[in-house]
């Protein structure tokens, strides 16, 4: 008898991920994917923590029952910019306010169609999901190296003053952009 391999926590997080999308899509909810995955359909390593997808507030509603009537069950957060749901034990993010900015159609309009696992859908355009991330530091969350590797692979994909200019506010994003330049990661004299 054959022996089966067993999943791998990133095969079973993609298969949650296209099965979300794919509800989502259904339900005429407009989104984009976000977070680690859309990191990896643009060219860093595989996510193996959760799934994030970005929507508009005013269709959280709309996905959640979309999923929950999918037999996925939402879990009640504190948080006040996203919903939770869980698709057996693998947690999927709708977030509708990314470092306190609303998700907009324009986000959206830029978020472009890629093939992730053989499933089409929108992506964040690379620079959005820079600056998500940059906006995401504080002075209690600033562990730089889990997105070094990301910027390393995105490099090319990104308008970096563009992400200077948005991010400006940010001592941690401006912290976090010098390490780059630095590094040589990115160049340019737009800090």
């Amino acid at each position: 008898m054959p022996q089966v391999r067993p999943r791998t926590d990133e095969e079973t997080l993609l298969t949650s991920l296209k099965r979300v999308a794919s509800l989502l899509k259904e339900a005429g909810v407009g989104f984009a994917l976000a977070g680690g995955f859309a990191a990896y359909t643009r060219g860093a390593a595989i996510s193996t923590h959760d799934v994030d997808f970005v929507l508009r507030e005013r269709d959280v509603d709309a996905a959640v029952a979309a999923l929950t009537a999918a037999g996925m069950r939402r879990l009640e957060t504190p948080e006040d910019w996203l919903a939770k749901v869980y698709d057996g034990d693998r947690p999927i993010d709708l977030i509708f306010r990314p470092s306190g900015r609303p998700v907009d159609d324009e986000l959206l309009a830029r978020a472009e169609e890629l093939p992730v696992a053989a499933v089409h859908m929108p992506v964040l355009a690379a620079d959005d999901l820079v600056v998500m991330r940059l906006l995401a530091f504080t002075e209690t969350a600033c562990d730089f190296s889990g997105f070094l590797h990301v910027c390393r692979a995105l490099r090319e994909q990104v308008d970096w003053p563009k992400v200077a200019k948005e991010t400006a506010h940010s001592p941690y994003a401006y912290a976090f952009l010098t390490l780059l330049h630095r590094l040589k990661v990115i160049e340019g004299d737009f800090l």
